[in-house]
């Protein structure tokens, strides 16, 4: 069966912002102006296609990233393009989800309010895209909102972002005087007219208008000719550049991420939601214009290419594992290479196992269609997989590759659950495991001493969407206890210890011994142990087993019960018994050991730091300052807007709980926040003690 569309007209693209920047609102007009969907679902009515979860109807927000394919045919250039397109969260909880599906994107529209601007997950979404180097376009949206700027958004795109941002578009009028938008590669002003925006008008620019789209022309031929010889020397010189010229050098501009196309308008008015699908296809690149994707050889750990190509072996990515309550569990892949047929059978490289591909579909939001094959550069998903989870690669078992493998942020926030009928424990436990297959910055444990459960994850709403899925999807009823900070220990001196365990009883005896050093490494360096036993003084077979008892451990912590992190271990001498030593006395010995020595060197707790940004309306500046700074916040920097300021600054995760609740008291209301995870840091002493003491959460 030959492929549907050409791999040079595909795209696969996700959108991506801040929370309530107007991401779903965009992806609906494309749904809409695409012909995928009749009537424009509205976030705010619960309504939007893409938003389809119960709790993303009732709150308003993205949680988990949908997909969708759609044709779209550019006025211009009467090509039809395919697009894969992925709607991801804003909510900075939710995190994971933009990061795996940044992972598997070619090119990335990222969405800015017009009124705020860069805001917090602005940047955060802009680093990760930076990471897996995304080429992208930014659209500022909301331009019909009062407050709303350009010229200032566009500003803090330079300012916060890259320099690299080009304007291709100014908008005519601004807030309630919105109209539509100037094309400065045209020079046209393009009117969205019609019952939902579909009627695209192009007309002179308005004479009050002429000499600043000018201006804004001649400063978009500059930063784009900077990216070429030839079109600078023309610049400089004076002469004309056509628009093709000046699209084909900001298109290779674009997909080596030099330069940045910025758009605008009002994705709810529906202005301007065409003009970034042209863009979209115009600039971002087809799967075939990317570098070969590369992987290791499982075989001899050699780096191996994989071009996007139907005629390569294949090699996709599961990038998401998710619970249809139809079809069972669904994976979600991007085949980087060859073809995968329905009914075919695949190899994971990591489990050393093969997969059946019983059925491929193409999936639109929560609805699916049923497809016989996918080829190289698309998208799709699959059911039934046993051992695959993800980040797992599935390939040809002839040429295996194992893909770079996806990293995601360790959970800061626990809770402790228990069901609350012994019916429910079954379904708890299958809701659990589900849920953690499906969320890989969900981690669930048991807490050794007391046997509860304790369920951990990226913030209170993340563990709050996770118990009210058990409960609507999985019919668990259950007790949750409040939230605790995820603390960790570590060391910040060094140590060492030496460690006998010896046991005789009537028989065979126990006999391991062990010289421990222990050194602190740098924040989020983890742990390393080093064996500098010399002369035989441990058999190396036991050597294991020291490492092993250390591990275990450092799981426990020495402490307060948290887990160790950060720590170099160097066992460097020890002696064992003929007869009665083996790899349980020398685990234990090792485990002891540790504790020892982490004792004797200064030990103390990191406790997880977030960012904050808070948007408060002028006249209660000083109270929620004053607020902030009594939950050990530090305040980097305010900056105003439009009726409001905005605080930025961080404060201890610990400090947060019920932050929302004050926030709305101090603020009649009218305050709002966003909170990310940062870094860990040293908890102050006092704290410390409360925390050992139980006084704390």
């Amino acid at each position: 069966m030959p492929r549907e569309h050409p791999l040079d007209l595909t795209r696969n693209i996700g959108i991506i912002a801040h929370i309530d920047a107007g991401k779903t609102t965009v992806s609906e007009r494309i749904l809409f102006y695409t012909g995928i969907s009749h009537k424009i679902g509205e976030v705010h009515e619960g309504e939007a296609t893409m938003d389809w979860m119960e709790q993303e109807k009732e709150r308003g927000i993205t949680i988990t990233a949908a997909a969708t394919t759609c044709f779209w045919t550019p006025r211009e250039d009467n090509k039809k393009y395919w697009i894969n397109i992925i709607d991801t969260p804003g909510h900075i909880d939710f995190t994971a989800e933009v990061q795996r599906s940044l992972r598997v994107l070619d090119g990335a529209v990222v969405v800015f309010d017009g009124v705020a601007g860069v805001e917090a997950q602005s940047e955060t979404v802009w680093r990760q895209a930076d990471g897996y180097k995304v080429p992208r376009i930014c659209f500022i949206n909301k331009m019909d909102r009062m407050g709303a700027s350009f010229e200032k958004s566009l500003e803090s795109i330079y300012q916060k972002l890259t320099k690299n941002a080009v304007a291709l578009q100014i908008p005519i009028g601004e807030a309630e005087d919105f109209e539509g938008v100037i094309d400065l590669l045209t020079e046209k002003a393009v009117y969205f007219s019609g019952e939902k925006g579909e009627v695209i008008e192009e007309k002179e620019i308005p004479e009050n208008l002429k000499e600043k789209a000018s201006k804004w022309r001649t400063q978009m031929i500059e930063k784009i000719a900077s990216e070429d010889n030839t079109l600078l020397e023309k610049f400089l010189e004076g002469k004309e550049i056509s628009i093709k010229e000046l699209k084909d050098v900001l298109r290779k501009a674009t997909i080596a991420v030099k330069l940045v196309p910025v758009l605008t308008g009002s994705a709810l008015k529906n202005k301007g939601t065409q003009k970034v699908l042209d863009a979209a296809c115009w600039y971002l690149p087809s799967p075939q214009e990317l570098l070969p994707v590369s992987g290791i050889d499982p075989d001899n750990g050699q780096i191996i290419e994989r071009k996007p190509s139907d005629g390569e072996p294949l090699a996709a990515l599961v990038f998401k594992i998710a619970t249809d309550p139809y079809v069972g569990t669904l994976a979600f892949f991007r085949v980087y290479s060859g073809k995968l047929l329905k009914g075919s059978y695949v190899y994971n490289p990591l489990t050393r196992e093969k997969e059946r591909i019983s059925r491929i579909l193409r999936m639109h939001a929560n609805s699916r269609k049923e497809i016989d094959e996918i080829y190289a550069g698309d998208i799709a998903a699959t059911v039934g997989l046993r051992n695959t989870i993800t980040g797992h690669t599935l390939c040809d078992e002839e040429k295996p590759i194992i893909l770079e493998q996806l990293v995601f942020p360790e959970p800061v926030i626990s809770i402790r659950i228990e069901p609350k009928t012994k019916a429910d424990q079954e379904k708890l436990i299958m809701a659990l495991k589900k849920l953690s297959e499906e969320d890989p910055t969900f981690r669930v444990k048991e807490d050794v001493e007391t046997g509860e459960t304790i369920m951990s994850g990226m913030g209170e709403l993340h563990l709050d969407i996770l118990v009210d899925r058990m409960k609507r999807e999985f019919n668990v009823e259950a007790n949750v206890g409040k939230p605790q900070v995820a603390y960790k220990e570590t060391i910040f001196g060094e140590a060492q210890a030496e460690t006998k365990y010896i046991k005789q009883s009537g028989g065979k005896g126990q006999y391991g011994h062990v010289y421990l050093k222990v050194k602190p490494k740098d924040r989020g360096e983890g742990y390393e142990f080093v064996n500098q036993i010399k002369g035989g003084a441990i058999p190396q077979e036991y050597i294991p087993a020291v490492n092993k008892g250390i591990q275990e451990a450092m799981a426990k912590g020495v402490l307060a019960g948290y887990p160790l992190v950060d720590i170099e271990a160097i066992l460097y001498d020890g002696s064992f018994h003929e007869v009665d030593s083996s790899e349980m006395a020398f685990k234990i010995a090792g485990s002891m050991a540790l504790q020892e020595a982490v004792k004797r060197a200064k030990i103390g707790l990191l406790e997880p730091i977030m960012k904050i940004e808070t948007t408060i309306p002028e006249e209660y500046f000083g109270d929620v300052i004053g607020d902030l700074n009594r939950r050990r916040g530090v305040i980097e920097e305010t900056t105003e807007r439009v009726g409001a300021r905005v605080i930025r600054g961080k404060v201890p995760l610990s400090e947060m709980f019920g932050y929302a609740t004050s926030l709305r008291s101090l603020t009649q209301g009218r305050g709002s926040f966003t909170m990310e995870f940062e870094r860990y840091d040293k908890t102050p002493e006092n704290i410390t003690q409360q925390i050992i003491e139980g006084r704390r959460v």
